[in-house]
């Protein structure tokens, strides 16, 4: 049953996100149905910030580490993140076959292959979301995952598909890197509490927060 849960809810997360992210897709796209009459206005143009966003695979490894962060356990962790994005994957790729009216044959092999890499990285992505709860340098490197591989992959793979969309690719990495900055910034700053909360003697908790009740000279409340 403890399993069972984030099991659950993971699927449902991740088979949203994929879905999602097939949409954003499409609407997006001068090429669809969804996408053609939004060509050229506000709406096809935060459709695009919005694919730009969503579809990198920084974007699809945050999914299994916030769903391994929420199982808190490591071995939960590793079901959660393989299972959110083994239903990511498996609700992408028919929501693209249905927007580019494709058959869903022609994805098979590629949908094969995701899911082979969704159940690998997943389960690590998803012990690494588990991990960031513990304290020291554990937590901080589970942490600084997401913002440092996304940080790579914005170096090496940046998404500029193109100059007819310079502006919604200007603003997309704004957002990311301002999101990536966020992310580590709050990883090094829980670090850092941490270390402060030991340097004061006081017991810490699992979340990295001191125990008071276990300080000396703590009254203890018994109502």
């Amino acid at each position: 049953m403890k399993i069972m849960v984030p099991g659950l809810v993971s699927l449902v997360a991740g088979a949203g996100f994929g879905a999602a992210v097939s949409l954003a897709n499409a609407l997006s796209s001068p090429y669809t149905t969804l996408g053609a009459p939004l060509t050229g206005t506000v709406w096809g143009s935060a459709a695009k910030v919005l694919s730009l966003l969503v579809g990198l695979g920084w974007a699809w490894a945050a999914l299994a580490v916030l769903m391994g962060w929420r199982a808190r356990t490591w071995t939960r962790g590793a079901v959660a993140g393989a299972v959110a994005l083994v239903a990511a994957t498996a609700a992408y790729y028919p929501m693209d076959a249905s927007m580019r009216d494709e058959p869903l044959a022609l994805y098979w092999p590629e949908m094969l292959m995701w899911w082979t890499a969704s159940v690998l990285f997943g389960s690590v992505l998803g012990v690494v979301g588990a991990a960031i709860e513990r304290p020291g340098v554990t937590g901080l490197l589970a942490g600084l995952t997401v913002p440092v591989g996304g940080a790579a992959q914005m170096i090496m793979l940046p998404p500029r598909p193109g100059l007819a969309f310079a502006r919604e690719t200007v603003l997309a990495e704004a957002l990311i890197w301002t999101a990536l900055v966020i992310g580590a910034g709050w990883a090094v700053h829980r670090f850092r509490a941490a270390r402060s909360t030991r340097a004061d003697g006081r017991p810490v908790g699992r979340r990295g927060a001191p125990d008071r009740g276990n300080t000396p000279g703590a009254v203890q409340r018994r109502w």
